[in-house]
């Protein structure tokens, strides 16, 4: 029975994969890989490649996924799972961990940078922001996140949420957010592609921002401190 290898990709840029992350692309002889996963990284591996990433509202084929994972350990010394941004953050990584050891397989988990920490900005500052918390847009099956724990957090980050962004900032709002509060989506973070957009919390509520996904989404008075300090955002990209 083969390892299997957990792997983190990184946000994007594929300088920001780990040593170790790096050796096992370049070794592996098979790479099962995410929708969010970076061309560049995945060009790293020379081995067979094959695509198992979802779709929003596609939870059914996290089963598919155990099994053809199941069915490559048995036939390679180690296989990698790549995984977008860190494996154990919103990335089902812990349901596979469990799927693996109940039937024998060992596993090993690589962590990544994950795309929270994507856009260069503290998610903590003396004195302003004592702690942060991240929320994923969308649950199980579709299903719309309970916002009540994480309303008053000094910085919130929101993953997944670009689609539903109106409806959270207007949750956000009823649950006594500020409404003048500065938000930043970051599109794309640390790949070519990235753009950034700040925003008040009421002017996402009010659909006047215009956003595509995939994007992380900051909320908190970090975000005013930098632009009020006309500290270039474009600047403080991960990877520079």
């Amino acid at each position: 029975m083969g390892r299997v290898y957990l792997v983190g990709a990184g946000p994007g840029d594929p300088e920001l994969l780990t040593l170790k992350a790096y050796r096992l692309l370049k070794e592996a002889p098979v790479v099962l890989y995410d929708r969010l996963v970076d061309a560049r990284v995945l060009a790293l591996a020379p081995g067979e490649k094959v695509y198992v990433g979802k779709e929003e509202g596609e939870s059914a084929k996290q089963e598919a996924i155990h099994r053809l994972l199941l069915r490559y350990a048995r036939a390679h010394p180690f296989v990698v799972r790549l995984k977008g941004g860190d494996p154990m953050v919103f990335g089902r990584g812990g349901e596979e961990v469990l799927f693996l050891l109940r039937h024998g397989v060992p596993v090993e988990v690589v962590p990544g940078v994950t795309s929270l920490l994507a856009s260069g900005l503290p998610l903590t500052h003396r004195g302003l922001a004592h702690g942060f918390a991240a929320v994923s847009g969308v649950l199980e099956g579709g299903g719309y996140p309970d916002l009540r724990p994480f309303a008053q957090v000094p910085t919130l980050v929101v993953l997944m949420g670009v689609k539903r962004r109106v409806w959270i900032a207007r949750e956000l709002l009823r649950l006594g957010r500020n409404p003048l509060e500065p938000t930043l989506f970051v599109e794309r973070a640390s790949t070519p592609k990235e753009r950034r957009i700040l925003a008040s919390l009421q002017e996402v509520a009010e659909g006047k921002v215009a956003v595509e996904a995939p994007a992380l989404w900051i909320l908190g008075e970090v975000v005013r401190v930098f632009a009020e300090a006309k500290a270039p955002l474009e600047a403080l990209a991960l990877g520079g």
